[in-house]
């Protein structure tokens, strides 16, 4: 479809494929705009759907559901990368859908987005496509440690296992490989830190990034970021603009949050990318002028996109179905800074992301002391930031 040349106007249906946690915080960031909004998700009880949104109770690539999807709505957004991307393509031919099946099918696919970054020359670990045991065995004396994942499909440290000895060579082959699934061996990257850029572009060519969020992981999953992240401004500077080079390259319309390692040298080393509002770009919606929720709404609608250079030191703590059982019973323990972000979501499991708090703070380290005091999150964890 082409692109629409006016702003859309306020109370416009806009469809959301998706309607998780991600589709929950663009429909309450969007009412506040007064658009409306309609979501595709086979969970009846939603997340997106609990904040006051439309849904279609259907599976991503029911065609009767894209139809009604495609027919009520004036432009249609994705929450995140594993939808169908057919069922994108179909739909981009019959609605306005700005970030295209195109930033979906690089995306989703781990050899197709190291192949776009290396024709951009964004830094990346090296990397080997893997068919075979013997494959594996000859990347891993050439990297002598690696992670071996799938191409497709991997969230959340799902489908990656850390091969460090060549005995782990065959069962780490045979975990993840089946006829179905391509699988790759990245060399494994000592890094001194984990960052995040959430990066906008809209459909004039404007572009925003956010300030550099340093993030820490458990089992792969985010538990925390710092914002901003501990850098020397060079090394922050440069984070920003590989970002700015990956949104012009994927000429993307809309949010982007790109993950990079800082190696000992202060070298960065792309990850990953993820085309859609990010788990480490929360802090935006209480630290920031805008948040990434409504920049994404803005870059996708042809609104001017907002401010991003007024943010605030901030904490984003993840809260995980582990921890939310212990957090309602100290509510009220809870530092004055905090603001608490519920999902809503019926089932609580541990690693289930149910929910965020987010700090502001002109003091993060004095924070986060006070945090350890509640016995919610891992001491071992909030003490890596300080």
């Amino acid at each position: 479809m082409n692109s629409v040349p006016e702003p859309l106007q306020p109370g416009a249906l806009i469809g959301i494929l998706g309607g998780g946690q991600l589709a929950q915080m663009l429909v309450l960031a969007g009412h506040a705009m007064s658009f409306r909004f309609m979501v595709l998700d086979p969970n009846p009880n939603c997340p997106a759907a609990l904040a006051g949104a439309e849904q279609i109770t259907a599976n991503y690539d029911d065609r009767h559901a894209l139809t009604v999807l495609a027919d009520s709505c004036k432009v249609v957004t994705f929450e995140f990368e594993n939808v169908d991307a057919h069922a994108v393509a179909w739909l981009e031919e019959r609605v306005d859908l700005p970030q295209g099946s195109q930033i979906l099918r690089i995306s989703q696919n781990r050899l197709k987005e190291k192949a776009f970054l290396e024709r951009l020359k964004i830094p990346i670990a090296p990397y080997k496509k893997i068919s075979t045991v013997n494959h594996l065995s000859q990347a891993f004396e050439q990297f002598d440690k690696l992670i071996l994942k799938t191409a497709t499909g991997g969230y959340d440290g799902k489908g990656q296992v850390l091969v460090s000895g060549s005995e782990q060579i065959p069962h780490a082959f045979n975990e993840l490989h089946d006829a179905d699934t391509e699988i790759v061996a990245e060399q494994y990257v000592p890094f001194e830190k984990e960052v995040s850029v959430i990066v906008a572009r809209n459909r004039l060519g404007e572009v925003r990034c956010f300030p550099v969020a340093e993030n820490l992981h458990q089992k792969n999953i985010l538990i925390i970021s710092r914002i901003p992240a501990r850098l020397i401004p060079a090394v922050a500077e440069q984070a920003q603009i590989i970002a700015k080079q990956v949104a012009e390259g994927l000429d993307l319309k809309g949010v982007l949050c790109i993950e990079m390692f800082v190696l000992a040298d202060g070298e960065l080393v792309v990850n990953e990318l993820a085309p859609r509002p990010h788990n480490s770009g929360h802090f935006t919606q209480n630290a920031c002028a805008t948040s990434q929720f409504e920049q994404h709404i803005r870059a996708i609608t042809n609104l001017p996109l907002g401010l991003t250079d007024t943010c605030q030191s901030a904490v984003m703590l993840n809260i995980l179905g582990q921890h939310l059982p212990l957090l309602l019973k100290k509510l009220k323990h809870l530092p004055p800074e905090a603001k608490l972000h519920l999902y809503g979501k019926q089932e609580t499991r541990t690693g289930r992301k149910m929910g965020h708090l987010n700090f502001v703070s002109e003091s993060p380290d004095t924070l986060l002391k006070s945090l350890i005091k509640l016995g919610i999150w891992e001491e071992s964890l909030l003490t890596r930031m300080l």
